[in-house]
C-alpha cells in the first residue's frame, strides 16, 4: 500500500503536464509529492475512490491531507506545498475559485492544441521512481 498524501494525479499523455511535473520534481526539494498517472491503475482507483470521472481527464487531482484538490486550486496547494518563493503564489487562492477555474479550463481545454501530446506517459529515471507510484 501506498500513503495517499501529497500525491498529484496528472494526465500521463499531456506534454504540459509532464512538465509540469519536472518542474515540480526539481523544486520540490524535500521530496514529499509523489505523483501517477490520471491514466494508470494507482490513478484510476484514486479517481474512483474519491467519486472522480475515470475517462475524463481535465484537471490536476491533487490529495492532501485526506482532501481532494482539483484544477487551480490543486496547483495553488501545489506550489505551496512544494516551498521556496512558490509559496508567494498562494496568496492567488483569494481570487475567486471560478475566476481561477475559468482560465484554469481554458488552458486545460487547449493544452494538447498548444503543448501537444505525446502516445506514451513519462517513464521515470531510475534515481526519480521512488517517487512515482506504480
Amino acid at each position: 500500500m501506498y500513503d495517499t498524501n501529497n500525491i498529484l494525479l496528472f494526465d500521463g499523455v499531456c506534454n504540459l503536464c509532464n512538465n509540469a511535473v519536472k518542474f515540480i520534481i526539481k523544486r520540490d526539494k524535500k521530496a514529499v509529492i509523489k505523483f501517477t498517472s490520471l491514466q494508470s491503475n494507482i490513478g484510476q482507483n484514486l479517481l474512483s475512490k474519491h467519486q472522480l470521472s475515470t475517462k475524463k481527464f481535465d484537471s490536476f487531482v491533487y490529495l492532501k491531507g485526506g482532501k481532494c484538490y482539483l484544477k487551480s486550486t490543486a496547483a495553488l496547494h501545489l506550489l505551496n506545498d512544494i516551498g521556496g518563493l512558490w509559496k508567494l503564489v498562494y496568496a492567488f487562492i483569494i481570487v475567486p475559485r471560478f475566476i481561477r477555474d475559468f482560465i484554469y479550463d481554458v488552458v486545460a481545454k487547449n493544452r494538447y492544441k498548444w503543448f501537444g501530446k505525446t502516445n506514451d506517459c513519462m517513464i521515470p529515471t531510475l534515481t526519480l521512481q521512488q517517487r512515482f507510484l506504480n
